[in-house]
């Protein structure tokens, strides 16, 4: 069995340092193989995911989003970066960076905020040297402005290209991980998947693992009941994605279960502003 998550740690913000404390407990109680991370800072030198991997003794990398300078108004500090990162219990034995594309304007004219400039949002690629077959895997983050799903349709079209040019090689099907910022039947969701809609690559698809959870099973990884959360615009929905390849059932990377984790405080502390999502695939 081969254990994903998806988490997105909301960088610097709030009480990051107490945080971390409880992002580190939840997974190490949830003894992941592989963990795909969107927001993580890095500062001097140091980085949450380095910190997280020598706690928990895996490997790790790390890519930033591109402009950081986006995100570091907005906490007044030049100097934190923020990326993505892979957590593995396997060595990475290749691994490359992208920086999604952003919207030059919106449908109404004006780019969104966030999205204005030089980048901002990023996916990460590595191939992890797990028994048997590589597992090719990527983590990545969207744009998050409500209206900018055009600006997501365009990064998913870009991270399914990624994806494509770096699955061959293994039998593990391509598992893709990431905070989308998108609602699970959004125009960039099913482009991306391609079995709802064409896909973004022909002949590529690429399964929500959410499909195969409890339908009874709490989904929102951005959930009006985080104190983090509830004093922002609503409703409460699921942002944080698995994705998987399709194989036969117990083939490799078949989806045995999958459920939303992250979701309650640790010590008084709440980890992050979303919830995690984690799937457990064959191997």
């Amino acid at each position: 069995m081969v254990r994903v998550v998806t988490w997105n740690l909301w960088w610097r913000f709030g009480p990051w340092q107490e945080r971390q404390k409880a992002i580190l407990a939840v997974l190490r109680e949830l003894r992941p193989d592989v963990v795909g991370l969107q927001e993580v800072w890095e500062e001097g030198g140091e980085n949450l995911a380095g910190w997280l991997a020598g706690e928990l003794g895996m490997h790790w990398t790390w890519g930033s989003y591109g402009d950081s300078a986006l995100w570091q108004r907005r906490i007044g500090d030049p100097g934190v970066g923020i990326g993505n990162a892979v957590l593995s219990r396997w060595p990475v034995l290749e691994r490359e960076t992208i920086t999604l594309p952003t919207g030059e304007t919106g449908e109404t004219g004006k780019a969104p905020a966030e999205d204005s400039g030089r980048g901002g949002r990023g996916a990460l690629y590595a191939r992890l040297g797990a028994p048997g077959e590589p597992v090719p895997f990527f983590t990545a983050h969207l744009s998050s402005a409500t209206e900018a799903s055009a600006v997501r349709c365009r990064q998913v079209a870009t991270l399914a290209e990624f994806v494509a040019g770096h699955r061959g090689g293994t039998g593990f099907p391509p598992v893709v991980t990431g905070d989308f910022n998108a609602w699970p039947d959004s125009d960039e969701v099913r482009l991306f998947g391609g079995y709802k809609t064409a896909p973004a690559v022909p002949g590529q698809v690429l399964i929500d693992a959410w499909e195969y959870a409890d339908p009874a099973a709490p989904s929102a990884t951005w959930d009006m009941a985080n104190p983090y959360v509830a004093g922002t615009f609503g409703p409460s929905v699921r942002v944080d994605y698995i994705h998987v390849a399709p194989t036969g059932r117990g083939g490799p990377g078949h989806v045995r279960g999958v459920r939303r984790v992250g979701d309650a405080p640790v010590d008084g502390v709440w980890p992050s502003d979303h919830a995690a999502v984690v799937a457990d695939l064959s191997d």
